[in-house]
């Protein structure tokens, strides 16, 4: 289905406007990209209505003496973002509150690494902004992450500086609209740059639920991946998961059962086997594409998703959404994100699915090649069996595969690059989710002793899964 184009200002449009706000009025601060977010409103005119002060602290220790050390050594870094975000604003409000009282007072802050020379580094950053939406309210907190993807600095630069602008563009006029907020983002500078990470918070923000601000980003097309926390916020790979082991487990998590629970269980017992994985510095993630919110037509149910993440938070698990399906995208992405060694956990039916995608699309001589972008030394795929239908119990060892890819899917094997989950409960697989979905909406009680003890309440109190509360009446 086509999607409308949406119609937008430019920047130099979007940056008058805001200059053009009385009641708008703030400070930039800008680290290793230049000052080109505060240029565009310097160019636009009548920047004096909109700019209190800008800054760059380039150098690290003046940097330091400014906003404090960074215990990691990183300054391209969400804490160093916080901590310019902590002392500009309160440096403003210190300094203007009295003499502005009718004013929304805003702090802009970035840190950004952009593309160097020898292209080692591809260029990234972390923005922000702290802003009232009243005078002398309470301020709020727009934070991203992006990747650049331009292939020169002057170009990323220019990136930078038109997605500062939209940003502060959108908390004042899209406050109300969190789907134009998030697709607003990006205007003019599509497919330039991809942001990964949004956490939108403050009195102002109580209501919006950032699982759905995650979703926007994918839905939108501004990443492929976005991550939240099982507490419901958004993070960053690069800050939980700085050089961790990671297992990810895809799923459709409708519901989440007590197969699943043993998937996990079984899943991580294999992965932290691996000579160089060790279970201290291993986590493990759930997985949601696209493609399976998907699964009834173009249109995605909010509510459907939002009930299939409660389910995975309330069980304590952090959630990738992606728009990967056939994994290699989120494999690049999360190999950009220094991560250790990387786990997959896919049933056998997934299995067999990703094989005959690879194989039927690749008959032009790169089955090999295809092939190897998957399966490459630093990646694992763990295989859990399924009970199909009339074959019957069905493992990595046992699926039948096209005869074209038979010895090379052996080859994979024998080197434990797909590796069959060895103790999983055979009882459970008898349990299927598409069954426990129809117990819980027709009110069955059955369907409490096949999820997780857990999960039986939540699913009660918060209705999930279009819950019936009245177990029906027998004639």
């Amino acid at each position: 289905m086509e999607t409308k184009k949406r119609k937008y200002l430019q920047p130099e449009q979007k940056a008058l406007n805001i200059n053009l706000n009385k009641k708008v009025y703030g400070t930039f601060a800008e680290i290793g990209a230049g000052q080109e977010v505060a240029r565009n409103f310097f160019q636009a005119g009548a920047a004096a209505g909109t700019i209190a002060k800008t800054m760059s602290a380039y150098d690290k220790t003046y940097s330091d003496a400014i906003y404090g050390v960074e215990k990691s050594g990183r300054y391209v870094c969400e804490s160093r973002l916080y901590k310019m975000l902590d002392h500009e604003y309160s440096l403003l409000v210190e300094r203007l509150d009295d003499e502005r009282p009718e004013t929304c007072f805003f702090a802009f802050a970035d840190t950004v690494a952009a593309i160097n020379y020898k292209r080692t580094i591809k260029g990234h950053g972390w923005i922000g902004l702290r802003f009232q939406l009243t005078p002398n309210g309470p301020p709020n907190d727009l934070i991203i992450h992006v990747k650049l993807k331009d292939q020169n600095t002057h170009l990323q630069q220019e990136a930078i500086g038109v997605l500062g602008v939209n940003m502060l563009y959108a908390v004042y006029k899209y406050h109300d609209d969190m789907n134009e907020f998030v697709a607003s983002l990006v205007d003019g500078i599509s497919g330039r740059l991809s942001v990964d990470m949004l956490r939108l918070e403050g009195p102002d923000f109580d209501h919006v639920d950032n699982r759905l601000l995650s979703l926007y980003l994918v839905k939108h097309d501004l990443t492929d991946v976005a991550i939240f926390s099982n507490h419901k916020r958004s993070i960053h790979a690069s800050e939980f998961l700085w050089k961790k082991d990671l297992l990810v487990v895809r799923g459709h998590y409708k519901p989440f059962t007590n197969v699943t629970m043993d998937v996990y269980k079984s899943g991580m017992e294999q992965f932290i086997k691996e000579p160089d994985v060790t279970d201290s510095n291993s986590a493990v993630i759930a997985e949601i594409t696209m493609e399976y919110l998907r699964e009834n037509g173009d249109d995605i149910d909010e509510k459907d998703f939002l009930d299939r993440t409660e389910a995975i938070c309330a069980l304590g698990y952090n959630v990738i959404i992606s728009d990967c399906n056939n994994h290699q995208a989120l494999i690049n992405y999360l190999a950009e994100e220094n991560i250790g060694k990387l786990g997959l956990v896919v049933g056998v039916r997934e299995l067999s699915a990703i094989i005959e995608e690879k194989y039927h699309n690749n008959q032009d001589g790169r089955l090999l090649v295809a092939f190897g972008e998957l399966f490459n030394r630093n990646i694992n795929v763990y295989v859990y069996p399924a009970i199909i239908d009339d074959k019957g119990l069905v493992t990595a060892r046992t699926l039948i595969v096209p005869e074209g890819i038979h010895f090379l899917y052996k080859h994979l094997i024998d080197c434990k690059q797909i590796v069959e989950i060895e103790n999983y409960d055979g009882e459970l697989l008898k349990i299927f989710p598409w069954n426990v979905l129809e117990e819980i909406k027709q009110g069955v009680p059955a369907w409490e002793n096949s999820v997780p003890k857990l999960l039986a309440p939540v699913i009660k109190e918060k209705s999930l899964f279009d819950y019936a509360s009245q177990s029906p009446s027998i004639a």
